[in-house]
């Protein structure tokens, strides 16, 4: 790395590969080029530690709702997972502790928060301009992840409400709700964690529902000291183990593809489930979904049903009309006092913030390109964009699987990719007609499936195109076949002006 300073006297810090964000995408492919032997990266975090989307969710309650063994680095297996769904301080400590023993920490510029990324056409680098300087690099990863930025309700008069109110994602620890009158917006992955939490002592507590979604028993258990000791002694029943549920959930895609067989397996658990935990007929019926199953995204549970079923709890889905100073009013005309206000309505998934900041050719911003939806070819590379890696962007998010497969896919794509720029003194871009008829492809994949013909509006789908722009329409192991090594094919490479002046 090569710090110097410009006339304006702002420092430029020179580097071969600049990786934005320290989630579990960009750690992982941080590890990935260190572990190749590759030094000269520079990782940009806004926030004073590694860790993404399990830095930033603190909410009681937070856990993954995918197995531990599967929901962490192949390359980095650990055999202490204290149960089957490990809790957020558990996978932020092994975060940290993969960040610290890869030897990672050093190349993690903390507190570097990107105001704008430009596509040098002249120079061929890519500038980008942080709150703590500028950094130069001939390639761009972008792994800020789709999970970073808060989603908050367009509902009236929330600004008006004079209690404690903040997102999931922002908790207050320093609120106590104990004896409080407590409502919380939005019955998703995280609110579902939540509610069980704030029911236990919260005078009353209004769960404020929009759909309902469909939920499934969560198949829970504490790993004993003898099986983590033989977890640590035979690494192979860990791999053994992973393997079992990467295909456990790879058998869930019929599901979205609404193979009549799937389908009823999936909704009969689901029935059952909230059959057995709501005796009450009236409560029942309002916990009942009025979509096709999987249309968004499957919850597991074993404690949010009966959260529900408590005295103080009341489950309103009645809409909300707007927020005065004192709580929520209904469209019924009913009002619900509040003392504290928790925003559970996710994050910015499909139009995300970063897109704003990164400008390719010609000065046009990432968002522009996207304002139809998003669409990338390989679901990695854009048009306009030379030089310029996107992970966990256009169409990798799952419906039923690990991330982290995904993760670790586009990882070895772009260490290739990058390898490649680096290696041959090149600049490479996706052909804009073969980024089209991939994209194009992968809206073909899609049509059938229950995302896009299920009955529900969820953010999986672009809200202006009403594409599918979010998830991938196919299994895990085919987005690997199709995207898991970087190709020339359906790229343009020139040499860079460094190249041609050697």
């Amino acid at each position: 790395m090569n710090a110097y300073n410009t006339k304006a006297e702002s420092p430029v810090t020179q580097t071969a590969v600049l990786i934005i964000g320290s989630g579990f995408s960009g750690l992982g492919m941080a590890v990935s080029l260190k572990r190749e032997g590759k030094h000269d990266f520079i990782v940009l975090e806004r926030a004073t530690e590694v860790g993404g989307t399990w830095r930033d969710n603190t909410y009681p309650g937070a856990a993954c709702d995918i197995q531990s063994h599967l929901y962490s680095y192949s390359f980095k297996p650990n055999p202490r997972w204290s149960r089957v769904y490990a809790p957020q301080p558990e996978i932020l400590d092994y975060l940290r502790r993969t960040a610290q023993e890869e030897q990672i920490l050093g190349h993690v510029q903390f507190g570097a928060a990107v105001e704008r990324a430009s596509w040098d056409a002249t120079r061929q680098i890519w500038v980008v301009q942080t709150s703590v300087g500028v950094f130069e690099a001939p390639v761009l990863i972008s792994a800020a992840g789709h999970l970073s930025d808060p989603s908050y309700p367009d509902i009236p008069g929330i600004a008006r409400f004079k209690g404690q109110v903040f997102h999931s994602a922002k908790w207050d620890h320093s609120c106590d709700w104990a004896g409080k009158r407590v409502g919380v917006i939005g019955t998703g992955a995280s609110a579902i964690q939540i509610v069980p939490q704030l029911a236990r002592t919260a005078k009353h507590l209004t769960v404020f529902q929009r759909s309902a979604p469909y939920v499934i028993p969560r198949r829970d258990h504490v790993y004993s000291d003898a099986e983590q000791g033989m977890f640590e002694r035979f690494p192979e029943t860990m791999q053994e183990l992973r393997d079992e549920l990467f295909w456990g959930n790879e058998s869930r895609f019929p599901q979205r593809r609404q193979v009549p067989t799937f389908i009823e397996m999936i909704r009969g658990m689901a029935a059952s489930h909230l059959q057995a935990e709501v005796p009450d007929e009236a409560l029942r019926k309002k916990l009942t979904p009025h979509y096709a199953i999987g249309c968004k995204r499957i919850l597991i549970s074993n404690d949010y049903y009966p959260a529900l079923m408590q005295p103080n709890v009341d489950l309103e889905t009645a809409g909300i009309e707007c927020i005065d100073e004192t709580g929520v009013l209904l469209k019924s005309g009913e009002k619900v006092e509040l003392d504290l206000l928790v925003v559970a309505t996710g994050f910015e998934a499909t139009e995300l913030p970063i897109a704003e900041l990164i400008h390719g050719v010609g000065g046009q911003s990432l968002a522009h390109k996207w304002k139809d939806g998003g669409h990338a070819f390989a679901c990695t590379t854009v048009s306009g964009f030379p030089n310029f890696f996107f992970m966990l962007g256009p169409n990798t998010g799952l419906g039923a699987g690990s991330m982290i497969f995904m993760i670790e896919t586009q990882i070895n794509y772009i260490r290739e990719g990058a390898g490649y720029v680096l290696d041959r003194g090149v600049v490479v871009e996706p052909d804009a007609q073969a980024e089209i008829d991939y994209t194009d492809s992968i809206q073909q994949r899609s049509q059938g499936t229950v995302w896009v013909s299920g009955g529900c509006s969820s953010w999986y789908l672009h809200p202006g195109s009403g594409k599918l722009t979010a998830l991938w329409p196919d299994f895990m192991s085919q987005f690997r076949k199709e995207n898991g090594s970087f190709r020339t094919e359906g790229y343009n490479v020139r040499p860079s002006v460094a190249a041609a002046q050697a």
